[in-house]
């Protein structure tokens, strides 16, 4: 049920994992398995999970497209990094 319910809620907008956690009252960790899922069988719906890569808010660092938010920039070393969105199309 939950993976349905997540399918619903991320055609609406992007969301951030944590903004997903907090939604569905579970650990960020049960999202990411959950959403690492929901890419493999998505494929099969013709949909597709987009992921706009987390990135440092002070230099605009691009990190790769991973769905943890990293702990600081390797570029300025700052800790001021935004979350990566996750949304379906």
């Amino acid at each position: 049920m939950f993976r349905k319910d997540l399918i619903s809620w991320l055609c609406q907008r992007p969301y951030t994992v944590s903004e997903l956690a907090r939604l569905f009252q579970c650990r960020p960790h049960e999202v990411e398995e959950d959403l690492r899922h929901l890419q493999r069988s998505l494929q099969h719906q013709g949909k597709r999970l987009h992921l706009e890569p987390a990135r440092c808010r002070h230099c605009g660092f691009r990190f790769r497209g991973k769905l943890r938010k990293p702990g600081r920039c390797p570029k300025c070393r700052r800790t001021w990094i935004e979350e990566p969105r996750i949304w379906i199309e």
